[in-house]
């Protein structure tokens, strides 16, 4: 079921998109700068381990940013208003790229309905000697090979997509750059990360090369008791080449149970 909600923050009412699957233990997903199809596959795998909420970060799919709203803690926010309007408690979010800047964030206002956060090949952070690629300035056939273990299987040709799609791209790439910035980071995240207390799992591609496993490693170490775990044969969109492996990486995490697959 895809549903609009009006949340009103101090920057004036927003408007987010949020498709809801399943029942159960509840998980807040966020896609990253690829768009919310990235994430499409696997909130129907998810939801066989509870109930999935996946909002469309405004700006994104074609749905409406307001001039105001423009910042990651912007859409942390927002979320968390969302997760309240929704009366939801014991949530794990789950946040790629720039959703997993969004989750941390998230963490870092120490909401009571959050039960544990993962955060899967994350933004947001500033690690000296390892730096994240730049998205901006590279064309799809290019960011496909730092993105994929298998460029080859998994790659995709902007052209091929329906018309619908190819009309949302200009506004995903905007939206990012919005939000992210050019450098897509915050040079005080890492130091504000010490005050996370919400149980956090750290999950990597490690042939990620958009952002590298050694960034991965830092962004663990910054929040304390955080666990990092990484993947062996997929990139920088794991639920894309490893699906299966990071289903069973999060249900282990939170305790939920889903049948094989």
């Amino acid at each position: 079921m895809t549903t609009t909600h009006t949340l009103t923050l101090p920057t004036g009412p927003v408007e987010v998109t949020v498709t809801d699957r399943g029942h159960g233990h509840p998980f807040l997903l966020l896609h990253g700068g690829g768009g919310p199809q990235t994430m499409a596959g696997f909130a129907d795998l998810l939801a066989a381990a509870g109930r999935v909420i996946s909002p469309v970060h405004p700006g994104f799919g074609g749905t409406v940013r307001p001039d105001g709203f423009t910042s990651v803690a912007g859409l942390a926010a927002l979320y968390a208003d969302l997760l309240a309007e929704l009366d939801l408690t014991g949530v794990t979010v789950i946040g790629n790229s720039i959703g997993g800047w969004i989750a941390a964030e998230l963490a870092l206002l120490g909401s009571p309905r959050i039960s544990g956060v993962v955060l899967v090949n994350a933004v947001g952070i500033e690690v000296p000697g390892h730096p994240i690629a730049d998205v901006f300035a590279l064309t799809p056939e290019e960011l496909a090979p730092l993105s994929f273990h298998d460029p080859d299987r998994f790659r995709v040709d902007p052209a091929s997509l329906p018309p619908a799609v190819q009309a949302t791209l200009p506004g995903n790439r905007a939206a990012l750059a919005t939000y992210g910035g050019a450098r897509m980071l915050d040079p005080g995240l890492a130091g504000r990360l010490a005050a996370v207390t919400t149980p956090t799992l750290v999950v990597w591609g490690e042939s990620d090369r958009v952002v590298d496993s050694g960034y991965g490693r830092a962004f663990a170490a910054a929040i304390p008791g955080a666990r990092f775990e990484l993947l062996t044969g997929a990139g920088h969109l794991p639920q894309l080449e490893a699906p299966q492996r990071l289903l069973d990486l999060i249900t282990d995490f939170t305790g939920t149970h889903h049948p094989a697959g």
